[in-house]
């Protein structure tokens, strides 16, 4: 899998391009600063998992091989970048394994209930309950209703934002990310 990940394939090319864009929209400071993710390892992790699943979503609709490629692809560049990144920290070969196993677990658990809650509409109240329990999970206390709210209104921002963007250009790579409103109260 990693040998075909660095072929130089344009295939490749576009999912490492998405994967690129989606770290750098993860690390954005405001996620911290005004929307109270906890800024650790597991909140850097939560939020790479929110933008990964929400590409992923919009390629799921393409319902077509490209798109599916690409979304193998792209899920690929994942899983290289937690192993490289677990290699980096210090956990022995043996472990390395398992906790991928556990990342891909949380990976699809997560796309499962963020969608649900996406498809739920506007008005539900799934999309907060899944960021508390994941997003949030680590603070030592619950942020507030409107930094949920506003998370919460940020995902759909960016999942109808993707949906307005060209098939061709996510397909090559290009993909863009909805401005970040600052959350209304700061917890």
């Amino acid at each position: 899998m990693f040998r075909r990940l660095f072929s130089g394939d344009p295939r490749e090319s576009a999912a490492r391009a998405l994967y690129e864009s989606i770290m750098l929209q993860s690390r954005q400071p405001e996620f911290y600063t005004d929307y109270a993710v906890p800024d650790s390892t597991e909140g850097r992790f939560e939020l790479l998992l929110i933008h990964l699943g929400l590409v992923i979503r919009r390629l799921k609709c393409e319902e077509n091989e490209e798109a599916r490629e690409l979304s193998q692809n792209l899920f690929d560049f994942f899983v290289y970048d937690m192993d490289q990144s677990l290699r980096e920290s210090g956990i022995g070969d043996l472990s390395v394994g398992p906790r991928l196993r556990r990342v891909g677990e949380a990976f699809y658990g997560r796309v499962k209930a963020y969608e649900a809650a996406l498809d739920a509409g506007n008005e539900s109240q799934e999309l907060g309950a899944a960021l508390l329990r994941n997003l949030y999970a680590t603070r030592e206390s619950e942020p507030g209703q409107e930094t949920v709210m506003a998370m919460a209104e940020y995902l759909y921002r960016v999942d109808a934002f993707f949906a307005e963007q060209e098939t061709p250009n996510i397909l090559s790579g290009q993909i863009k990310f909805s401005e970040l409103d600052a959350a209304r109260d700061k917890d």
